[in-house]
């Protein structure tokens, strides 16, 4: 098939081609590539990094969750420590016992897998409206998918039971049962490891949360280069009705003013081989944006000019041989200083004239992409787009007025509009649902996490119940024994924020290089992120030290 395209190509527009002095190759694109990984045409797409990044993120809250379950496990050991010893003493094997532990690690996992499903499918319209995705519950429905999960949850029951297993299958029946059972040091240390990886994945979820946000406020507040407020945006084809319809709709008191244009800032634009005359004198061909407007439309659209003038109703030649180009057009043809370009000559569509002015680079695109070269010219017959400028008040009125006139001089057409701030808005839902879920999974995982903490506390005050009520009975008060309950978890969270800073600063500096325009990673994302962390985490603990600390420590030297 490919070696059709040259000869095609040459058989159909050959000569058009080497007049013009310009190249076209057509290529081939898998189907089920466009909507995730084509770089071509306007079509709406997904993205395929997004999916990596939350396909990375459901990763991570199961190995939050498997850490959990190794965490707890291996720490409240010692309450079958002699169900172990007994067993073993009536010949039970390590093999046996193994299988035993992670049979329940299993049950629990497959357990979790039907509530999940259940969940699931009650939460799947709320994720629906969250994403702006429209997945159906009938996915459950699908066998093969559910056979695929549940084998997956099996084989994650099995990844988290095999340590706990094998420390309690572990255990010598004759130490165990002569009371001599206590956690290991290597024990206490691999629980101290999986906290500080734990809270290190969540620590990486709050910082890369903050630069989401950071660059999704940069791209709605950047300057976009003209005025987009109150701007309503109507598409009509061109003809003496239209020009009709637009003298009447200015004759409105809430109108203030009317623009035509071929092209609106943001929904795409035509292009053109143009040849301009470079620094050089000799005329260079390019293809560059193009758009053709009206008179009204520069200061409709509050365009600054950095060179020359804009164009002017009282010169007549600019309606026919009159061009501005952006700044990036003049560097494109070797002018460093735009004023340079002013006076030079095009030639585009079969118009030749003389390049008048020079406008201050707008984003005409959308910030997806950099702004490029762009040419204006004035040509009221190819411009179908109006902006209409509305007074603030009474806005609803005015644009019920403007339909009323558009039915009375276009009553084929439908009246369809928009306003341009809004439409600018949309560009960047995709992001904007992105954050949302970004924030909703880091807060998930935050929880997880949270969970195991206090888990971890919990035992750690149940073992630590004399202690605590000898410090008592010594004179410490309870915000001693919080401290000292808290450092130790406090101290994992600090060097899991140690670890996790410059892997963040990494990914996100990766992911910000997919947009056009970004802003920079601020310094204070990761004191806020250490600060959140810690925050948090005490606030977990402390709900079981102050408990502890608040207890009788009478009843304290009681325990056994």
């Amino acid at each position: 098939m490919k070696k059709k395209f040259a000869p095609f190509l040459e058989t159909h527009a050959g000569k058009m081609f080497r007049e013009a002095k310009v190249r076209y190759i057509l290529t081939l694109e898998p189907l089920l590539e466009i909507y995730l990984n084509s770089t071509r045409g306007d079509h709406e797409k997904g993205s395929a990094s997004n999916n990596y990044i939350f396909s990375a993120i459901a990763v991570f809250i199961m190995l939050i969750a498997c850490i959990n379950f190794v965490n707890l496990s291996t720490a409240r050991s010692a309450e079958r420590a002699k169900e172990v010893g007994i067993r073993k003493s009536f010949g039970a094997s390590k093999n046996l016992l193994a299988r035993q532990f992670i049979s329940e690690s299993i049950l629990i996992s497959v357990a979790a897998f039907f509530l999940a499903v259940i969940f699931a499918s009650i939460l799947i319209p709320a994720f629906n409206n969250l994403a702006g995705k429209s997945i159906s519950d009938g996915i459950f429905k699908n066998t093969s998918f559910l056979i695929f999960l549940f084998f997956a949850a099996i084989a994650i029951g099995a990844g988290a039971g095999i340590y706990p297993a094998f420390v309690l299958s572990s255990f010598d029946p004759v130490h165990v049962l002569k009371g001599r059972f206590t956690n290991s040091f290597k024990g206490i240390l691999l629980r101290k490891r999986l906290v500080t990886v734990q809270f290190s994945i969540s620590i990486i979820l709050i910082i890369a949360t903050l630069v989401v946000y950071t660059q999704m406020k940069f791209l709605r507040t950047r300057d976009l280069g003209f005025s987009k407020d109150q701007l309503l945006v109507i598409r009509t084809d061109v003809n003496q009705n239209s020009a009709a319809f637009r003298e009447s709709v200015l004759g409105l008191s809430g109108v203030e003013s009317i623009a035509a244009s071929s092209s609106i800032p943001g929904d795409g634009y035509d292009g053109a081989y143009s040849e301009i005359e470079n620094k050089s004198g000799a005329f260079q061909v390019a293809h560059l944006g193009l758009y053709m407007v009206d008179f009204e439309y520069f200061p409709q659209y509050k365009l600054k000019m950095v060179a020359g003038r804009s164009f002017s109703k009282d010169q007549a030649t600019d309606s026919t041989s009159a061009m501005i180009i952006n700044e990036k057009a003049a560097k494109l043809f070797g002018y460093q200083n735009p004023s340079e370009a002013v006076g030079k000559k095009f030639k585009q569509w079969g118009r030749e004239g003389t390049i008048i002015g020079i406008a201050k680079d707008f984003h005409f695109a959308s910030l997806h992409e950099t702004i490029k070269p762009l040419t204006i010219r004035i040509d009221p017959s190819e411009t179908p787009f109006l902006s209409v400028k509305v007074n603030a008040n009474n806005i609803q009125n005015t644009v019920a007025s403007i339909e009323k006139i558009w039915k009375s001089y276009l009553p084929d057409q439908p009246f369809n509009y928009y306003f341009l701030d809004e439409f600018f808005d949309r560009q960047y839902r995709r992001e904007d649902r992105f954050e949302k879920l970004f924030f909703n999974f880091a807060l998930l995982a935050i929880f997880i996490s949270c969970l195991g903490l206090l888990g971890l506390a919990s035992y750690s005050t149940t073992q630590r119940t004399r202690e605590i009520g000898v410090r008592k009975v010594l004179g410490a008060s309870t915000g001693n024994i919080v401290r000292l309950l808290s450092k130790d978890f406090l101290k994992l969270v600090l060097l899991s924020f140690v670890f996790a800073s410059p892997i963040a600063w990494y990914a996100m500096k990766m992911w910000l290089q997919k947009f056009a325009y970004q802003t920079d990673i601020q310094w204070w994302i990761f004191p806020a992120s250490a600060s959140i962390s810690v925050i948090v985490a005490f606030a977990t603990i402390s709900f079981q030290s102050i408990k502890a600390a608040l207890r009788n420590p009478v009843k304290s030297l009681k325990t056994d």
